[in-house]
């Protein structure tokens, strides 16, 4: 249950070995969350951020496995997240996904069902378990990672975008069907973020980092926001990006 000022207490993450999401544990934790599960593919590497966590000040950090592809495990893999946080949860994090290739890479066929069976399938499929949770708890936010480029597809990663673009589109529609219920969808759009995914790429304007992020994510749940932009000033660059003429679109860089 939140505290007596509405902070989260306990937060399960899937994805938990994402840097955003490691990033945001340890903001909630700062602001009061005690009680943190990290679901991951390879929940035995987590031991090191596990412990900075409780370094931190969080009284119980549970690591368990989960893989965003195994969909037909995933109503086991949630429950047993749930379970493992050993109270009420009020907030879960699906912060998993893949980047994918560039270019014409982007044809190839088995790249195109990985990334979609991990960004849109698995996002789905994990947002879809946790609100049926939190509705018979009766409380709980589930933040859903999205990014900019699900707002519109560019040349140079429409198949991370367009898989992004589908798990934004559900989450919220979720968000719209739970209001009033007690369980609320965030959606979160960073632009590009200085991760390890995106080590080696050129960086995008408005660029950031994990930790602003996360700061980003802890301040939209203290304000009960159902869109978190990260940075806030890419609300109004891609207002203007999804009205380009579709000429101007495919002069823009590869």
């Amino acid at each position: 249950m939140r505290d007596a000022v509405g902070g989260a207490q306990t937060l399960v993450v899937f994805g938990g070995g994402s840097e955003i999401a490691l990033a945001t544990a340890r903001e909630l934790v700062a602001r009061g969350t005690r009680t943190i599960v990290l679901a991951a593919r390879q929940p035995d590497g987590l031991a090191e951020p596990a412990a900075t966590l409780r370094d931190a000040g969080a009284s119980r950090v549970e690591c368990v496995a989960f893989d965003a592809r195994d969909v037909e495990r995933h109503p086991a893999a949630v429950a047993r997240a749930f379970a493992a946080a050993g109270a009420d949860v009020d907030v879960v994090l699906v912060a998993f996904g893949v980047l994918g290739p560039a270019g014409r890479a982007q044809l190839d066929h088995e790249t195109v069902l990985d990334v979609f069976a991990t960004n849109a399938v698995g996002g789905v499929s994990v947002a879809a378990l946790a609100a049926r949770m939190l509705l018979d708890q009766g409380h709980g936010t589930i933040v859903v990672l999205s990014s900019v480029a699900g707002e519109r597809a560019r040349a140079a990663n429409y198949l991370y975008g367009a898989s992004k673009a589908g798990l934004d589109a559900f989450a919220q529609g979720l968000g719209d069907d739970l209001h009033g219920s007690g369980v609320a969808v965030m959606v979160v759009r960073p632009g590009f973020v200085h991760t390890k995914m995106t080590a080696g790429l050129e960086p995008a304007p408005l660029s950031t980092t994990p930790e602003l992020v996360a700061a980003a994510i802890a301040e939209g749940l203290r304000r009960g926001s159902p869109v978190v932009w990260a940075p806030a000033p890419l609300r109004w660059v891609m207002s203007v990006v999804r009205h380009l003429p579709r000429p101007l679109m495919r002069r823009l860089p590869r």
